[in-house]
């Protein structure tokens, strides 16, 4: 295994800048750069300690720092690990890397050191993936979850299904390895109780999941509507400062302007799109087109009207456009005359709700109907889940199996039938946690971390 370095704060100056060195050479390499004020050489003090000195580079001093080493086991890799903490400008960083990389490091790649302590067993894979989470978190639930989650919360929840059907897999495994010796039958009532166990945790994971990625990933959210109901006031509101351009001219919006704003619990992934109606306008006519694109990808649509007039064969249209998606109809300029109420669009729509998006009315309204309506009202960041989409198919794919299982034990099949389920959603949780997964998959997870990390 080579000794790896990387800066690990973030690029820019600042008042400290982190350099990481990873791996079984790391303590020699630090000490041949890294020279104690007091003397003493890394090699020669315990882990949990710093040393203040400076980096030279031959006779050139490069700057001062303080060395803190880590011993394995006992470090975020598993590894020897020496930290750097330098002044933090970007041109000092860059050199001592480079010092350290010409004495023999390699260039860490993305996610390589929670990559080793993964590989190292200091932790497994559901609890490297929260770091990310960790590190991306834009709100307090997000925060919270992924701190729940690196905490073992997920890891906790998949052992205790993993044992439930490990136990049944082995006494089905003894009974028919062994049919003429002296065990114990297999009992299909003790089968099933373990098996509707593990179907109701494993089912309790899937059905927290879209919640649990409004909070920590963020919803693609589209607002539409035709041209000048207010969608760009609606953009700014959110964002809580001028986005999008806003005049009373129809068609001022052309092109999709996307913004990631927090809503409550909410992470929304917003896009502002063109108004959508017909027109001869080529340039317009792409925006139309690109906003209709978006509307039908979106996860959640903020279809927006205009209270001050009366509804017309393009406010109709739209209401067909998101038939059967999840859906707040935004009733805007509720501080004009109506001439188009609530009850008019209660017909086409579940969730409805009045603002003014000029001046800031039913914003609380439209907070508590996004959550309610997303299911993050009330959400339990301490409860176990699922982070992303590779951990999802892993528990959706472990419940099929389980639900085979429970299938042909209900319709008397042989209990080989059953088993061969059984271990087939064993392997798919082994999976999620990592303790079963190519060397593929891993590579691809943390190809997405960043470097230091």
């Amino acid at each position: 295994m080579s000794t790896i370095a990387a800066i690990a704060t973030p690029a820019g100056a600042g008042g400290i800048g982190v350099i990481r060195v990873s791996g079984p050479q790391a303590i020699a390499v630090a000490d041949r750069v890294f020279f104690a004020y007091s003397k003493k050489k890394l090699s020669q003090i315990p882990g949990y300690t710093a040393l203040y000195g400076k980096v030279l580079a031959g006779d050139e001093m490069l700057d001062e720092v303080v060395a803190l080493l880590f011993r394995a086991p006992k470090s975020y890799t598993g590894e020897d690990v020496v930290e750097l903490s330098c002044h933090g400008g970007s041109y000092v960083l860059s050199r001592v890397l480079r010092l350290l990389f010409a004495e023999g490091c390699a260039p860490a790649e993305p996610g390589e050191f929670t990559k080793r302590a993964f590989l190292n067993g200091k932790m497994d894979l559901t609890r490297a993936e929260a770091v990310m989470k960790l590190i991306s978190a834009r709100g307090n639930d997000a925060l919270q979850a992924a701190v729940h989650t690196l905490s073992g919360t997920l890891k906790d929840q998949t052992d205790e299904i993993c044992d439930l059907l490990v136990t049944a897999s082995a006494s089905l495994g003894v009974w028919a390895d062994y049919p003429e010796e002296d065990v114990p039958s297999v009992q299909g009532e003790d089968l099933s109780v373990s098996l509707t166990r593990a179907e109701t945790l494993l089912s309790a994971l899937l059905s927290r999941f879209d919640s649990g990625q409004a909070v920590t990933e963020g919803v693609n959210t589209v607002i539409c509507g035709k041209p000048n109901v207010g969608k760009s006031a609606l953009m700014n509101l959110l964002t809580g400062r001028e986005r999008s351009i806003v005049t009373e001219v129809a068609g001022t919006t052309r092109d999709v302007i996307e913004e990631t704003v927090l809503l409550g619990n909410v992470l929304l992934r917003l896009s502002d799109t063109a108004g959508i109606h017909e027109t001869g306008d080529t340039v317009e006519r792409i925006g139309v087109s690109r906003a209709l694109e978006r509307l039908t990808n979106a996860s959640l649509i903020y279809a927006v009207f205009d209270s001050s007039r009366p509804l017309d064969e393009e406010d109709r249209e739209l209401f067909e456009r998101c038939r059967g998606k999840r859906c707040i109809a935004v009733l805007n300029k509720s501080d004009l005359p109506a001439k188009t109420t609530a009850g008019e669009l209660s017909t086409f729509f579940e969730n409805i709700v009045e603002i003014s998006a000029q001046n800031g009315e039913g914003y609380e309204e439209l907070k508590q109907k996004t959550e309610a309506l997303l299911g993050t009202d009330g959400i339990d960041t301490a409860a176990p889940m699922l982070m992303n989409e590779r951990q999802y198919r892993c528990c959706a794919s472990a419940l099929q199996d389980v639900r085979e299982s429970i299938d042909a034990l209900h319709m008397g099949l042989t209990f080989d039938a059953v088993h061969i389920s059984i271990d087939s959603a064993i392997d798919h949780l082994l999976e999620l946690t990592g303790q079963k997964v190519s060397d593929t998959v891993v590579d691809k997870i943390f190809a997405s971390f960043c470097v230091g990390k």
